[in-house]
C-alpha cells in the first residue's frame, strides 16, 4: 500500500488535501470520485516520514483513550450540542491530555468548514473504520447512531484482543523464563565445568561432550551470535514490513498446524465484523469492504477482500466474490449468502464474527492448555539434561578414587 497526497474539491467548493491509502494512483482516484469528491492532483506521499510521523502520534493516543473519546463525544452529541460546540469541550477537557492537541487540529479544520470526518482523516491518527463510520453518519444524517455502532464494535474487538493476550500471558512467560536459565547455563555454568574437568583430566561422557560442543562456541562467540540474530531480525522485519514478505508469510500462517487455522479464523472475526459495523452504519457495500481492507493487519486478507471488493463493483454477490478468493471458510460463505438472501447481511456478519471469536477462544484455550505443561516438561528434561551432563564426570571421579 503507499500513501497518496490528494487535492480535492467537493460539491460546496470548498479544495482541501488529504492523504490516501491506495495500492495505485488510479486505485486512489478511483476511491475518491466514488466518493464525490472532485481530484485536482495526486502526488506519491514521502511513505517513511509520514509514517513515521503517523506511528509516533498515534503512539500517543491509547485504545482506552479513544473509546472514553467516543463516549464522551458520542454523549455530548446525543445532548443535542452541535459538533463543534462538543469539539471545542473535548479539546480543553477530553479525558487524555495527549489526545486534547490532536482534538484542537481537528476542531480548527472543522470550523473552517471541513467535514467532520475529512478533519478526522487528516489527522492521520484515527482507524479508517472509523473516519468511514462518521463519514457514513453524516451523510445519513444519524451520526450519533453510528457512534453507538462504532463504540460497540470497539469495545467488543479490545474485549477479543485482551482474552487472547491475557490466555498467551504464562506461556510467554514460561519461554522467557527457559531461555534465561538455559542462557545463564549455557554461558557461565558450562564453561566453568569445563575448566574443572581440564584441570582434572577427567575422561568425558558423551553426554557432557554434546553440552559441551555445543556450549563453548555460544559462549566464546556470543556478542557475534547476538549480532547475526539481531540483524537478521532486523532484515526480517523490514522484509515483513514489504507487502511482498508480509503477503508470503501470511500464506504460510494457515498452513501451520493447529496454529494456523485459528490465526485465519481470528482474521476472518475481525473482517467480517469490520464490515458488519461500516455496514450497518450505512456505509455503502463496495465503500464498506475497501475500508475493512485497510483496517486489516494482514495482508492475505486485505488483499482478498480488495480482489472480493472489485468483483462486487462488477456486480457480483458478495458470497460469490468472497468465495473467489479461496481465503473465507465455507461456513461464513454460507451464512454471508443467507444474509444476503434475507437483507439481513450486516446482522449476520455480526453473528459469523460472533461465532468465529468464540471458536478462536475456545481452540486456543484448549491447546494453551496442552502447551503450558508441555513447555514446562521440555524446560525440565532439557535442564535436568545439562545438569546431569555436567556431573556425571564427577560420579566417575569419585567412583575411580574409592575404587583406587
Amino acid at each position: 500500500m503507499a500513501e497518496f497526497v490528494c487535492k480535492l474539491g467537493d460539491a460546496s467548493g470548498r479544495v482541501f488535501e488529504q492523504v490516501e491509502t491506495a495500492l495505485t494512483e488510479a486505485e486512489a482516484r478511483q476511491r475518491l470520485a466514488e466518493r464525490g469528491f472532485y481530484v485536482y492532483s495526486i502526488k506519491k506521499h514521502l511513505g517513511f516520514i509520514t509514517k513515521f510521523r503517523r506511528s509516533s502520534t498515534s503512539r500517543l493516543v491509547r485504545g482506552q483513550d479513544f473509546l472514553i473519546f467516543n463516549q464522551q463525544f458520542n454523549t455530548l452529541i446525543k445532548a443535542g450540542l452541535p459538533i463543534l460546540s462538543a469539539l471545542d469541550l473535548l479539546a480543553e477537557r477530553a479525558a487524555a491530555p495527549k489526545l486534547r492537541p490532536i482534538l484542537g487540529e481537528v476542531r480548527g479544520r472543522v470550523r473552517n468548514g471541513s467535514l467532520l470526518s475529512e478533519a478526522l482523516s487528516a489527522q492521520g491518527v484515527f482507524p479508517p473504520v472509523y473516519t468511514t463510520s462518521v463519514m457514513a453518519g453524516e451523510r445519513s444524517g444519524n451520526l450519533s447512531g453510528v457512534l453507538d455502532q462504532y463504540i460497540a464494535y470497539q469495545r467488543t474487538s479490545s474485549n477479543f484482543i485482551s482474552r487472547l493476550k491475557n490466555i498467551l500471558i504464562y506461556p510467554a512467560i514460561l519461554v522467557t523464563m527457559t531461555v534465561l536459565v538455559l542462557s545463564y547455563l549455557v554461558t557461565f555454568a558450562v564453561p566453568k565445568f569445563a575448566e574443572l574437568y581440564d584441570q582434572l583430566h577427567v575422561e568425558l561422557p558423551m553426554a557432557t561432550r554434546i553440552v559441551l560442543a555445543i556450549s563453548l562456541p555460544l559462549r566464546n562467540y556470543i556478542f557475534v551470535f547476538v549480532g547475526v540474530l539481531a540483524a537478521g531480525g532486523f532484515l526480517m522485519y523490514l522484509w515483513l514490513r514489504s507487502d511482498h514478505g508480509a503477503l508470503v508469510v501470511d500464506r504460510l500462517k494457515p498452513k501451520v498446524p493447529l496454529i494456523g487455522e485459528i490465526w485465519l479464523k481470528a482474521q476472518i472475526a475481525q473482517f467480517v465484523r469490520t464490515l458488519s459495523t461500516l455496514l450497518a452504519g450505512g456505509t455503502p457495500l463496495v465503500s464498506a469492504l475497501d475500508t475493512s481492507s485497510e483496517a486489516m493487519g494482514s495482508r492475505l486478507i486485505a488483499t482478498s477482500v480488495r480482489d472480493a471488493a472489485a468483483r462486487v463493483r462488477e456486480g457480483v454477490p458478495l458470497h460469490t466474490a468472497l468465495e473467489g478468493t479461496k481465503v473465507i471458510p465455507d461456513l461464513a460463505l454460507e451464512m454471508i449468502e443467507v444474509g444476503e438472501a434475507s437483507g439481513a447481511l450486516a446482522p449476520m456478519l455480526s453473528s459469523v464474527a460472533e461465532f468465529y471469536e468464540q471458536e478462536v477462544d475456545m481452540k486456543l484455550g484448549a491447546i494453551l492448555a496442552w502447551i503450558e505443561p508441555a513447555i514446562l516438561v521440555i524446560m525440565a528434561c532439557v535442564v535436568a539434561f545439562i545438569l546431569i551432563a555436567l556431573y556425571l564426570p564427577m560420579f566417575s571421579l569419585t567412583t575411580g578414587s574409592m575404587q583406587g
